[in-house]
């Protein structure tokens, strides 16, 4: 649970409305969230006012206070009812199979943050606004991959060599990370099921936080590649930005000028993937619990085999017939990547679990479009890609859905309907 999920459910959370599992979903985010804990106490204090004497009426600013949470409120139900229902019957039909639900889930989570080496430059002034995230010795945040309107938030908890991370599409879904041993630890807080994951190898050497990932941003900047933006009011307060560009991504950073500490980091990488990060604790005390690779008391430990090893073309194209089978009904979707695969992880899960398959076939399945996502992760960056299958029906040879040049080859990989594949040159590729 986020930030923005928690404010939304605690006025319910005051009055005592919330179900069971809500209201020790809203609890367990307040335990490290200053923000919510700050808001919570103030809405606390408006109830108390409200109840506890007709004389409390007589405050002056009370029905101001009470309004503007009223209105927050309001506005934010408003934000969230249009996808609430299909939401909540993705989560009833996932939380019916908790064996298809850690399978599937964590091999896809596993491999959603990944960092790649980015060279970009800093300036005296900058040098000032990095220093919190290069030499915090711990940083909470929320994180935002796509758009701020409709991407998916998550929220991590960065503390030396481990990371909590909790999404809010998958809300009872908690990762615990060991960087230095490449080990992951999945958690389903609802199912009270736990599973571990050896992320060593490629996945090991490319997966960390998106705060190891801007740290090396940051420690690999070259003089003169920062500009600085100016002042502005980011997130309601007075910030003043930075950006700094490579080949094919940009990172910029808006600072609080007065401390200096980062508000906002924005980054564009490759032709699709973005993510903003907000909502920053630093050097924040970590309950060293939140971050332990032990499996908690009264969960019971699932053995389920988990290999996500080196990804290649034919991962790729399995993860794309999976997109078009499953998720799709037999067409390729609107858009493909990182972003738009964290955000269908719960309808490939719903979908998995209508048709019934064997534990060991779940979890091939959400391997594999795993390791097709890991795929192409790597050409993201790289740019020399085009993914032109929306709405092509699965088996049509005659559509070309996605071509990309493979490093160091004069040809392209072009990627059919069919999902046939054929070496074109340049010169012969699909207008």
């Amino acid at each position: 649970m986020n930030c923005e999920e928690s404010k939304e459910l605690l006025v319910a959370y005051v009055e005592g409305l919330l179900e069971d599992s809500e209201q020790q979903a809203v609890e367990e985010h307040l335990k490290d969230c200053s923000s919510c804990q700050a808001e919570l106490q103030e809405l606390t204090g408006l109830h108390d006012r409200l109840v506890t004497n007709g004389k409390a009426l007589a405050q002056s600013n009370l029905e101001k206070d009470v309004m503007n949470q009223v209105i927050r409120e309001q506005n934010v139900r408003l934000k969230v009812t249009s996808r609430a229902t299909e939401a909540l019957k993705i989560r009833r039909t996932i939380m019916r199979s908790p064996v298809t639900r850690i399978a599937a889930v964590a091999a896809v989570i596993i491999v959603a943050a990944i960092g790649i080496n980015y060279i970009m430059a800093p300036s005296v002034t900058w040098a000032q606004v990095i220093e919190p995230i290069l030499n915090a010795r711990t940083i909470v945040f929320d994180l935002i991959i796509g758009s701020e309107d409709s991407g998916m938030v998550q929220h991590e908890i960065f503390a030396g060599s481990r990371i909590r991370r909790t999404m809010s599409n998958m809300p009872n879904m908690t990762m615990i990370i060991d960087t230095d041993n490449e080990k992951l630890l999945a958690l389903d807080t609802e199912g009270k099921t736990a599973t571990y994951a050896d992320i060593s190898g490629e996945l090991g050497d490319r997966h960390r936080s998106f705060i190891k990932f801007v740290r090396q941003i940051i420690t690999q900047l070259q003089e003169g590649q920062v500009k600085e933006l100016g002042e502005k009011v980011i997130d309601g307060r007075k910030a003043i930005g930075f950006v700094g560009k490579g080949q094919n991504e940009a990172v910029t950073i808006w600072a609080d000028p007065e401390t200096a500490l980062p508000i906002r980091i924005e980054a564009q990488l490759g032709q699709e993937f973005a993510f903003t990060m907000k909502n920053f604790e630093f050097d924040a005390d970590v309950d060293e619990s939140l971050v332990s690779m032990d499996v908690p008391d009264g969960y019971t430990l699932e053995k389920t085999n988990i290999d996500l090893g080196n990804s290649n073309e034919e991962d790729f194209i399995e993860s794309l017939r999976i997109w078009a089978e499953i998720i799709g009904d037999g067409t390729f979707p609107e858009a493909i990547g990182t972003e738009a695969t964290m955000k269908q992880m719960p309808l490939l899960v719903q979908k998995v679990t209508a048709m019934q398959v064997s534990e060991e076939k779940g979890t091939q399945i959400g391997m594999s479009f795993a390791k097709g996502m890991l795929f192409h992760q790597t050409l993201e960056t790289q740019g020399q890609w085009k993914y032109t299958g929306a709405g092509v029906k699965l088996g049509d040879a005659s559509k070309a859905i996605f071509w990309y040049q493979p490093q160091g080859s004069a040809t392209y990989r072009v990627i059919y309907g069919d999902l046939s594949v054929k070496d074109v040159a340049p010169e012969d590729l699909p207008k």
